[in-house]
């Protein structure tokens, strides 16, 4: 089991609840002093301010939920706090940024109750990369809870700054299949923008106020919650929790959290500090439910080839499907991933053909399924087909049975809390299975995969598929890559499918072959599906192509070197002793960067960047010593390997 290593220093015993005045309580601070919220109960209402290093980071912003039948955000009296306790928890990643976490935090939860003495706690947990809180709602008097609205909200400082992706109407775009998380980012934008739809902005949300950077997100989705977002409105800088809208839903299931029993909310997460900071934290993982058994033996992170990306709906047959197993086998990668309609095109029994010939190869195959019943209008197939337990168990069992290693599910209806157990359905019965997931079409992870270690990765992005289909999606394609780290690849693992060397039909490619390179290692992904064909890949340089052979399959560690938000990234990443760097610039001009690279040690290696042309690469050797110059071009990129 992955998560077999994890040690949780939570206490057994319940917190010691001691009497409280309903006022301003004393600030619970990080463990190295410099992150601290305070709550504040006045007017019958609670609120929260976040300060580092003494400097504002949130204003007074709201708490409170309100349920059927209870108004737990107005009316408050605090009535009880608990002593501050630490939190400390060990634990392993299968998918991420680093494979060995440790967590720290201190933890207080504050109980409150309203004028008809019901009652809500709210739980605050303050590490050194952040804040966190949920609620949690035990009240007798009401033994179905049912949410009508969150009351949570975000205040940031004049003049604070935001990157954020609008989130898509639901039921727009091809055959009614939006939202899906796919938009383009707006950028530096003054925070209190409205969003241009009346769906908010999604999770994770980038803001910057003076010195201090904050992403706010959610994590611990176990399908009793709906996936929640930034409203439409935050005039004067005041973001709102948001509700996925009507449809967004499983078919005639529930939008809105409703249980019996006691509620408990997602961790409600705002990762702060530095830009450094908020990008090598693990705040999204660390406040994730511990994962479930699962075999470890059938984890297996990797790289595969897949046909669709830019061959389309043609490419789904036996002769093409069989050659990019030979390109998979020939690239050392992983597996082959086999597109929409193959059920049609090629059928079970011959898939089974392509299973064994591939297994032969040191291939695994993984196949492509709708999950949609009535909420969009897709025709592709395998349709239908896991939408129910037992159908799922049944399908799962065959595809284990041949040889199949894992599915890609397509087309989801969005955020409703019945959505969302949908997607967990999924993931418990692939994992009982013993087959490995990846969602497309589909929300945010928001932890997952930590949870369910058998889950790969996730779209949610406006990936490369989309820079296929319009010119303006490939024009506007670097600045938005160079967005991602910071925001959509933050926490959770994105199924982008980089790096493509050669031509894409009928549009011009906007980023040089050293940008493909370097997004090999920039973007995290369990399973890297590679983009580019087997003749794509036959016009790089072997040096390259052996990069590509080898590049790993995940990372014992990451860290910021340098970048800004939407201009350029260079990320470090470390597997084993052998440091990998990767650079882009999003940006239409050149760029010098002196990189730190200190952390590496005194270590030989070679720097793979862009030739004379943006179809052209060069290689030469590098010492990592203190500082390291790089020039990268327009739209560029590099890799280093020390």
């Amino acid at each position: 089991m992955v998560n077999a290593n994890v040690v949780t220093a939570l206490s057994c015993a319940a917190a010691i609840l001691a009497a409280a005045p309903a006022a301003a309580q004393a600030a619970l601070r990080s463990p190295d002093n410099h992150v601290a919220v305070t709550v504040r109960a006045a007017d019958g209402k609670l609120t929260y301010t976040v300060a580092r290093d003494g400097k504002p980071v949130l204003l007074a912003s709201d708490l409170g939920l309100q349920l059927a039948g209870a108004d737990l955000a107005n009316d408050l009296s605090l009535v009880a706090t608990s002593v501050p306790r630490v939190v400390e928890d060990h634990y392993q990643m299968a998918v991420g940024k680093r494979k060995d976490i440790t967590y720290r935090a201190n933890e207080q939860t504050y109980s409150l109750q309203n004028a008809r003495q019901q009652k809500i706690d709210i739980v605050f947990r303050v590490s050194n990369a952040g804040v966190a809180f949920r609620y949690v709602v035990a009240e007798p008097s009401l033994p179905l809870k049912k949410l009508v609205q969150e009351r949570t909200t975000f205040a940031l400082p004049s003049g604070a700054k935001a990157w954020l992706q609008p989130m898509s109407v639901a039921q727009t775009g091809w055959s009614n299949t939006n939202p899906s998380y796919e938009e383009h980012y707006q950028m530096e934008i003054p925070a209190g923008t409205k969003s241009p739809t009346e769906a908010g902005w999604v999770f994770p949300a980038l803001f910057r106020t003076g010195a201090n950077w904050l992403a706010i997100s959610e994590a611990n989705m176990d399908g009793t919650w709906q996936a929640s977002r930034l409203a439409q409105d935050s005039s004067g800088g005041k973001y709102r929790i948001g509700n996925p809208m009507a449809p967004e839903v499983y078919t005639n299931g529930g939008l809105m959290a409703e249980v019996e029993g006691t509620l408990t909310s997602p961790w409600r997460i705002i990762a702060l500090g530095s830009l450094a900071t908020i990008t090598n934290s693990t705040l999204g993982t660390d406040l994730a439910a511990p994962a479930v058994a699962f075999d470890a033996a059938r984890v297996k992170p990797g790289r595969a080839s897949w046909s669709w990306a830019i061959l389309k709906d043609d490419s789904i047959v036996y002769d093409v499907q069989k050659k990019f197993i030979d390109y998979a086998a020939d690239m050392k990668w992983e597996y082959t991933l086999i597109d929409v309609n193959w059920d049609r095109n090629i059928g079970y029994a011959k898939i089974k053909e392509l299973a064994d010939y591939a297994a032969s190869k040191n291939v695994g195959l993984i196949l492509w399924y709708n999950s949609s019943g009535s909420w969009n209008k897709t025709e592709y197939s395998p349709k239908g087909q896991l939408l129910t337990h037992e159908q799922r168990v049944k399908e799962f069992k065959r595809l284990s049975d041949m040889g199949i290693k894992g599915l890609k599910i397509d087309f989801f209806a969005g955020d409703g809390q019945s959505m969302i157990t949908y997607y967990i359905d999924i993931l418990r019965d692939a994992a009982d299975a013993g087959l490995l997931v990846n969602f497309h079409g589909a929300t945010l992870p928001r932890g997952w995969q930590r949870t369910w270690p058998n889950l790969m990765t996730m779209e949610s992005i406006r990936g490369f598929e989309f820079t296929t289909f319009e010119q303006k999606d490939q024009d506007a394609m670097p600045s938005h890559a160079a967005m991602l780290p910071f925001t959509r690849n933050l926490f959770d693992p994105m199924d982008f499918t980089p790096v493509v060397f050669g031509d894409i039909p009928k549009i011009k490619r906007a980023s040089t072959n050293g940008f493909e390179l370097a997004t090999s290692v920039l973007y995290l992904s369990g399973i890297q599906h590679f983009a580019d064909t087997p003749e794509g890949m036959a016009t790089a340089p072997d040096y390259v192509k052996n990069f590509m052979r080898n590049v790993p399959r995940g990372w014992d560690d990451s860290r910021l070197v340098d970048g800004y938000p939407g201009k350029y990234a260079v990320v470090a990443r470390r597997a084993g002793d052998t440091w990998y760097v990767a650079g882009i610039n999003g940006g239409d001009k050149e760029k010098t960067l002196t990189l730190d690279l200190s952390f590496v040690g005194d270590k030989q290696g070679t720097i793979i960047t862009d030739g004379n042309d943006a179809r052209s690469f060069s290689q030469r050797a590098i010492a990592a010593g203190k500082k390291v110059v790089v020039t990268i071009k327009p739209h560029g990129g590099f890799v280093i390997q020390l």
